[in-house]
């Protein structure tokens, strides 16, 4: 079985204003719904977690009935970290064969042909990342904002979501950085890759449409794309 788990639990602090962005109105209907729409009409997408806050759940469920979403089967409360929203749909389903696809809830256009790929790829690897090509120069510094080192720009990739796995593989990575006094993470790939180092990560080609609404300006992107 292959579930798509939304997270759907964040504030919205950088993008301002009372109203979570996923909430937020766009073309008829919330960003929340426009990513459900995405994954609701994929043919390999058997079920739909969202993963969201308490105080959003009524409103959540609400976007759920009026859209008439046949595919979402769960909600679930997620936690202060974005990890611990990644925590509570692993710790949903007990089936260690089952797929995860975690991906941020305020990414409506994300394509199908990333979401088969990134399915296609559990075939073959137990954790999928999703990535595309840095443009930008990176630089790395130290405590005083001083440049300590330039990585080559040809390595680089800026991540986007879904990231996938074998619901096995992602519930041991968790399971041993949770017991780091040091854990800390911002990604799920991250914490595989950190706490099962010999486990490869396969990158999923990317698309720069893909973006995450995060700040108001990219509502302006969304708009050009669509």
């Amino acid at each position: 079985m292959t579930v798509a788990v939304l997270l759907a639990g964040g504030s919205g602090s950088r993008f301002g204003g009372e109203c979570p962005k996923q909430f937020l109105c766009v073309a008829g209907k919330s960003i929340l719904a426009h990513t459900i729409d995405v994954f609701e009409s994929h043919p390999l997408i058997d079920e739909i977690a969202i993963v969201t806050r308490a105080d959003s759940l009524e409103e959540t469920q609400r976007i759920v009935t009026e859209g008439g979403y046949q595919k979402v089967r769960r909600f679930l409360i997620g936690g202060r970290e974005r990890y611990h929203s990644s925590l509570a749909a692993i710790n949903a389903y007990t089936d260690d064969s089952v797929r995860l696809l975690i991906h941020d809830a305020v990414r409506p256009l994300v394509s199908h042909r990333i979401i088969s790929d990134c399915i296609r790829a559990l075939d073959h690897f137990e954790a999928v990342d999703v990535a595309i090509p840095a443009t930008d120069t990176i630089i790395r510094v130290d405590e005083h904002d001083c440049i300590v080192e330039t990585p080559p720009r040809a390595m680089l990739r800026n991540v986007q979501t879904p990231q996938g796995f074998r619901r096995g593989t992602i519930n041991r990575a968790y399971d041993i950085g949770l017991r780091d006094p040091a854990f800390i993470t911002t990604d799920d790939c991250g914490v595989v890759h950190h706490y099962l180092p010999d486990t490869p990560i396969y990158v999923v080609r990317g698309e720069v449409t893909n973006i995450k609404i995060t700040y108001p300006e990219d509502l302006r992107t969304w708009n050009m794309e669509r």
